[in-house]
């Protein structure tokens, strides 16, 4: 599993012209569900996300969490996370978890998130989404759940 984290002051997303997720201040995260991705992955994934610290401390360090500054989390499937473009211009696709497996990977961990105690929003599963962010600091931090174990 792979995510795209960024840290936000803003961020939102819609789909058919219609908003589906909000959030102030708190993490954008794009997440791309890999073949072969289980329960263990969003898991740590979602633990992942919740504890990374990188929200500033009084002493203006990257030392707290989302669920340390009361942020929320806005999680936007993204299956182009996935992407190969090595040795080619065109990616392609072959890694990214089928959709039904896929969805439910996400959904669980979006689950996740929300018993650490962190609200989460959502985009739309398969569909074309608009997102609007921005991004604190800048502040982007890639996580991989294949790296981890």
């Amino acid at each position: 599993m792979r995510a795209v984290v960024q840290r936000v002051s803003e961020a939102f997303v819609k789909v058919e012209g219609k908003e589906t997720g909000r959030i102030e201040k708190g993490l954008m995260v794009l997440l791309g569900v890999e073949t072969g991705d289980t329960e263990k992955d969003a898991v740590y994934m979602a633990g992942k996300i919740a504890k990374l610290r990188i929200f500033e401390d009084e002493n203006e360090k990257m030392n707290l969490s989302v669920q340390n500054v009361g942020g929320k989390v806005l999680a936007v499937s993204q299956f182009t996370l996935l992407g190969d473009a090595r040795g080619q211009n065109r990616p392609g696709f072959t890694q990214a978890e089928a959709p039904d497996r896929a969805n439910e990977l996400y959904k669980l961990c979006c689950a996740e998130i929300r018993k650490l105690g962190v609200p989460v929003e959502n985009g739309v599963f398969r569909t074309h989404m608009m997102v609007t962010l921005t991004n604190d600091g800048p502040v982007t931090i890639l996580l991989d759940s294949h790296k981890a174990f």
